[in-house]
């Protein structure tokens, strides 16, 4: 079950009251191998002790690698990519729709070989995740201290069960967490040298230059990301936003609302969803947004340039933090950026 953008998650209502600065993360000081060889340095480390400091930062410490990981469904994702599908017993988050198929935000995920504990914002079963016995609990940090999907009012509990881990996605460009979690994958017997990784890397690198190239090119489009609700029209941040500031990094000139403090969005009544004039528009497309063919009705979405010349594209708005889920985010903003012409 999905929700409105005005209570999903990436509206950070409830997180947003941490406030401070990110977390600085520290440096990763044992690699893992795999469980069942103990002929390499590697499969030593992964059965001898583990230590990992995530970005609270916190120092975790196990007599061995952890086997049984139960993690955000995105965050999840990131792990398959980087080798550990094996080791992922249960998630939390949008994992399936209402026909059986997986979420975006699923990525590579097996969803046939987890146990959802929880299927949307709010939702996690203490019980169905005590039960999975977790050797580690694995979740974003969009601010300092707030574990992502996990429910304030049984955070107590849950966190009771097993260790836990925060990666730092807020404040920070795109490819600082795709590095962290990489580091994490690697402690926890992923190898980070595969061909598979190998290749996934290079994949991100190469679409980040093609993006930065495209902007370049592009004759300086006015870029906007924003989501759409019943009642508000959301205008996403790079101040904030991992994606986008990693974009604008890049080059690519992005409307920059007015928000206030640490606020990742501004909000905007639909009376006064036309402040921002952009050539493009990237609109959240996850389940529970409102999508184009929604807003129709709406007389200030259609009098907006963009979506005048049909320069309207879909935005994965939460990432999946690994250089195989990132690089088609990029390879779409550039293949948008590309095909679009200045409106405004």
């Amino acid at each position: 079950m999905s929700m409105s953008f005005s209570s999903l998650p990436l509206s950070r209502r409830g997180l947003l009251a941490a406030g401070g600065a990110v977390a600085a993360g520290a440096v990763l000081s044992a690699c893992g191998g795999k469980d069942d060889d103990t002929s390499t340095p590697a499969a030593s480390a992964a059965a001898g002790p583990w230590t990992f400091t995530d970005d609270q930062p916190k120092e975790l410490k196990a007599d061995k690698s952890p086997s049984k990981i139960v993690a955000f469904t995105g965050t999840a994702a990131a792990l398959v990519d980087l080798g550990l599908q094996d080791k992922i017993v249960g998630v939390f988050g949008e994992t399936k729709k209402a026909d059986g198929t997986a979420e975006a935000q699923a990525g590579s995920l097996d969803i046939s070989k987890v146990e959802i504990v929880g299927n949307a914002w709010g939702e996690f079963s203490v019980e169905k995740y005590a039960a999975l016995t977790p050797d580690l609990l694995v979740t974003h940090q969009f601010d300092p201290g707030a574990y992502w999907y996990v429910p304030d009012e049984s955070k107590d509990k849950i966190l009771a069960v097993a260790p836990s881990a925060l990666i730092t996605v807020g404040r920070v460009p795109l490819n600082k967490p795709i590095e962290r979690y990489a580091e994490l994958a690697k402690s926890l017997g992923a190898d980070l040298n595969s061909a598979t990784n190998v290749a996934a890397k290079a994949r991100f690198e190469k679409a980040a230059t093609d993006l930065s190239a495209a902007a370049k090119a592009s004759g300086g489009l006015k870029v906007l990301f924003g989501s759409g609700a019943a009642d508000i029209f959301y205008v996403s941040s790079a101040a904030v936003s991992t994606d986008l500031m990693y974009f604008k990094e890049l080059g690519v000139d992005l409307i920059m609302p007015e928000v206030k403090g640490a606020d990742y969005y501004e909000s905007l009544s639909w009376e006064n969803a036309d402040k921002y004039q952009a050539d493009v528009i990237f609109l959240d497309a996850r389940t529970g947004t409102l999508q184009p063919k929604d807003l129709t009705s709406k007389p200030s979405w259609n009098a907006l340039p963009a979506v005048k010349a049909n320069q309207i594209f879909p935005w994965q708005a939460v990432p999946i933090f690994s250089w195989n889920g990132a690089a088609p985010l990029l390879e779409a903003i550039t293949a948008a950026i590309t095909k679009s012409k200045k409106v405004v």
